[in-house]
This record gives C-alpha cells, sequence and structure tokens, in this order.
C-alpha cells in the first residue's frame, strides 16, 4: 500500500442509518410531481386580474346583448293592438299642451 493512503473502514449499521437520516429531506418528491414557480405572489396576482377581467367582460357582454335587443321589443296580440289603436288616433295631447303657453 502506498503512503499517505487511508482505508475507509466501514461503519456499523445503526450508524449508517443515522447519517442517512440526518441527510435526507424533510420530504420526498414525486417524480412527476409538476416544478412549482418559485414566487407565488406573482400566481396571485394573475389569479386576481383573471377574475377581473372576467367579470368585467361578463358586465360588457351583458350591456352589448341589452343593447342589441333594445330595439326588439316582443308585444303580444293585445298590445299590439292597443298600440295601432293609439297611432291612428290624433295626438290632441300635443296640440293643448302647444296652445296653453301661448295663452299664458
Amino acid at each position: 500500500m502506498a503512503q499517505g493512503k487511508f482505508k475507509k473502514a466501514k461503519l456499523p449499521a445503526a450508524i449508517q442509518k443515522k447519517q442517512n437520516k440526518k441527510n435526507s429531506p424533510a420530504f420526498t418528491r414525486r417524480s412527476n410531481a409538476p416544478i412549482q414557480p418559485k414566487k407565488n405572489k406573482f400566481n396571485e396576482n394573475q389569479k386576481i386580474k383573471h377574475v377581473i377581467t372576467k367579470n368585467v367582460n361578463k358586465s360588457v357582454e351583458h350591456e352589448l346583448r341589452g343593447r342589441a335587443t333594445e330595439g326588439n321589443i316582443n308585444l303580444s296580440k293585445a298590445q299590439e293592438a292597443v298600440a295601432k289603436h293609439h297611432q291612428s288616433l290624433p295626438s290632441t295631447s300635443t296640440v293643448s299642451s302647444s296652445a296653453a303657453p301661448s295663452e299664458a
């Protein structure tokens, strides 16, 4: 044997187990687990922004749909008949209201 080199002696099994426990991590990681981001605050901000934009988009879409269907009013047959009747009558209320201020 060359001088200056020492032969490593095997430690007893009980001591080896203790050393392995000290060096092992606190938890074991699954091999197929996704890698978690290092900074969770960015994820939290993204989630908040996503919820806000989702709500804004819903409200804008609801408003646009309301405006699009605003001109289309579905009337029943009775309501249509009343509307036709009022259109055929001369509007006396506008004539009397316009005459009243000229007299005063």
